[in-house]
């Protein structure tokens, strides 16, 4: 318990561990999971990266530079995933665990400007909670424990443990001592310096030096080592990330069972429930993840088809099941749910709380990724919050040609 004590008092990273574990656990997990979810980069779903920068250029004050993000929203999903597992594993590593501290302050802050920005009361959002926890890292970085990069320093010398006597090159001697005169020691008759005879080494030794080898001069080139040192830590680390990676992508896209879009059944159902166009114009199909153009054919049966655009099949909705489209009229991502024959419902995707993008959960619940806002997928209407307010109903109909039809 004393040397537990004492270990503590001498250097703040034996504090800073319990935190610096959580940050780097959780950045690194972010960043796989990410990187496992195919529908992350996938346009067509309500969850990819395409569709929330679209939501949260709605509210967000940086939403000029999300405009610009938005024209390349699979590269800036990527930066920001990789970013995320550098960070963690950085810091789990403990290779340059100030500047993966930095790293994950500027992400934070960014998600906090995208995202948690109106969240209210403002400490409901979690980013801006990562900002002033990543500040410590930033000033007191590992504080040399549990280091990968402080370990190496100490095996080739570099740095000793806390507490331990360290050699010093000559010099650095020179440059510091105040019995040094051009060349020559003022405290030994001004003869010139020598490691042997000076009275302040009193014999140098070069940390992990035999004592018989004591008057030997200098030793390494530091800087040298230094930058050799840090290439390493920074190689393994940058190999851990890259494994890691690459597994969870792998084993992501394995696993993985896309949502249905109803965009992506739209045009091939079009073909085979309407009758042939009138005119001799070519027929406008809809592009996976974008909205579908009105229906102006006849149906097969009787009646008009409802007002509105046609964004998909009734078909690709089985009951009590869930598909995604694209909001026709905003463009934002949403869900139309099949609770029963013949019934339809249909909600935006984006939650009122912070503008982040509702997942469907199961048993008739929608919940909210950000900051677990849950609502009734039946109804829209909250369950728990801190949403105030329900998703946002679109009206939805069945056409007789068996479209579903969406006011936009």
């Amino acid at each position: 318990m004393a040397r537990i004590t004492e270990s503590l008092r001498k250097s703040p990273g034996w504090m800073l561990l319990p935190l610096r574990l959580f940050l780097g656990f959780t950045f690194t997990f972010a960043g796989l999971q990410k990187l496992a979810n195919p529908g992350f980069f996938n346009a067509s779903n309500p969850a990819s990266i395409e569709a929330q920068i679209r939501a949260y250029q709605l509210r967000s004050p940086i939403h000029l530079l999300l405009g610009i993000a938005s024209h390349a929203p699979v590269v800036f999903g990527l930066i920001i995933a990789l970013g995320e597992l550098a960070v963690g594993v950085g810091v789990l590593l403990g290779v340059f665990t100030r500047l993966a501290a930095l790293g994950g302050i500027m992400i934070s802050f960014m998600l906090f400007l995208a995202v948690s920005f109106h969240s209210h009361p403002y400490y409901i959002g979690s980013d801006i909670v990562f900002v002033f926890a990543w500040t410590p890292l930033l000033i007191f970085g590992d504080g040399q424990v549990a280091s990968l990069e402080a370990n190496v320093k100490r095996k080739l010398g570099i740095i000793a443990p806390l507490g331990t006597t360290v050699g010093i090159d000559f010099g650095t001697i020179t440059r510091v001592c105040g019995h040094h005169e051009a060349g020559r020691c003022r405290a030994n008759g001004r003869a010139i310096c020598q490691v042997a005879s000076c009275p302040v080494l009193n014999g140098f030794i070069e940390l992990g030096q035999p004592r018989s080898q004591r008057a030997a001069t200098p030793v390494y080139d530091p800087e040298r080592r230094r930058f050799l040192v840090r290439a390493g830590t920074v190689g393994v680390a940058g190999g851990t990330a890259v494994v890691l990676g690459t597994l969870s992508a792998g084993i992501g896209r394995i696993l993985y069972q896309a949502p249905k879009a109803l965009s992506d059944s739209l045009a091939s159902s079009t073909s085979s429930t309407q009758d042939p166009p009138p005119t001799t114009s070519p027929a406008t199909t809809a592009a996976p993840g974008a909205s579908a153009p009105a229906t102006t054919s006849a149906p097969t049966t009787g009646g008009p088809p409802p007002k509105g655009t046609a964004v998909g099949p009734a078909t690709a909705v089985p009951v009590g099941q869930v598909a995604s489209f694209t909001d026709p009229a905003s463009g934002e991502p949403a869900y139309v749910l099949h609770p029963s024959t013949a019934k339809f419902v249909a909600f935006s995707a984006i939650c009122p709380h912070a503008g982040c993008t509702v997942q469907y959960a199961g048993s008739d619940r929608f919940v909210c990724p950000c900051h677990g806002s849950a609502f009734n997928a039946l109804t829209g209407a909250v369950l728990n919050g801190p949403a105030a307010t329900g998703l946002t109903p679109i009206p939805i109909a069945e056409g007789s040609n068996g479209q579903l039809y969406v006011d936009g």
